[in-house]
């Protein structure tokens, strides 16, 4: 359960969660009729067939929405249109207008809708109520944003926003590039994103490429700055962070999954539990290193 990106929301201290067990009952996913397209609600964290919709650890919350979508491809829809109008046409001696058109391809969705297949999907979300940031598992911000809506509609109130520096990052991010010391416990990986400054410019994509080797040195001499930075803090986490603040292929490395591996546990929702204890601590502590070196705001939103 590891999560893999993070798209990160800060909202404002002292949020009262005293209702959320309640809220989430509220919001749960329900099934998706057989004329909807899609439904969103929250599910237990630990599977749908378990109970509790929320798991908290210290200041950690740990929170999963649900979706079951519809699978209706607009391919298919508009052969059986295309046939349907067709026949129309040879029956009636001409062709329907945009508005009987319109008419039949609704009636037509109509008709398919309860045949589709159902596909489900989760998104997990972690609260970190230390410091006020939502983390969601999605490089997506659409998607992200979609999560912290749900848990508006939970809490009645959730008033949170994307996350802002204070800096442009990619200046930081090719200062560090290019010689200016980098965080405590941070080092570089293999993989940065290069842009030329200018609207439309070149864009150079580097893995497996020592990042302080002469080749990256001439493209930052040539104007281009960069995007997207592959850190590793100490030998616990890897990730790649970009110019947008979000945090993708998030990985924890043996530093820290070796904790995980010296305790015995009974079943699979202790194993859980340990790791979202390990991957919270985890994310407080990388939070902890990028706030200040990306000077992160903090105001009040």
């Amino acid at each position: 359960m590891f999560f893999k990106n993070l798209t990160l929301f800060r909202f404002s201290a002292g949020i009262d969660l005293s209702e959320l067990d309640a809220g989430l009952a509220e919001t749960q996913l329900k099934p998706v009729g057989p004329l909807e397209l899609s439904s969103r609600g929250f599910i237990s964290p630990f599977g749908r067939d378990a109970e509790a919709l929320s798991h908290r650890i210290a200041d950690a919350v740990w929170l999963t929405v649900g979706g079951e979508d519809r699978l209706l491809p607009s391919a298919v829809v508009n052969d059986m249109l295309a046939k349907k109008l067709a026949e129309l046409e040879e029956r009636e001696g001409r062709k329907p207008g945009g508005r009987m058109r319109k008419r039949m391809k609704e009636e037509l969705v109509h008709e398919l809708l309860p045949r589709a297949f159902v596909r489900p999907s989760r998104t997990d979300a972690l609260l970190d109520l230390e410091h006020g940031v939502c983390a969601v598992d999605s490089s997506s911000r659409k998607n992200a944003e979609a999560v912290v809506s749900e848990i508006r509609r939970a809490l009645g109130s959730f008033p949170a926003l994307p996350l802002n520096a204070e800096v442009a990052p990619r200046s930081v991010l090719t200062g560090w590039i290019a010689g200016e010391p980098l965080p405590d416990g941070l080092s570089l990986g293999e993989e940065c994103e290069l842009k030329d400054a200018a609207d439309h410019g070149a864009v150079v994509k580097c893995q497996r490429q020592d990042l302080q080797s002469d080749e990256i040195a001439r493209h930052l001499e040539s104007g281009k700055q960069v995007t997207r930075l592959a850190l590793t803090l100490d030998d616990h986490v890897s990730f790649v962070l970009g110019e947008d603040l979000v945090i993708r292929k998030l990985k924890f490395l043996d530093g820290a999954v070796d904790q995980l591996e010296s305790t015995e546990r009974e079943d699979l929702r202790a194993e859980l539990d340990a790791r979202f204890a390990l991957m919270s601590a985890e994310f407080r502590r990388l939070f902890a290193v990028l706030e200040p070196a990306l000077k992160l705001s903090r105001a009040d939103v």
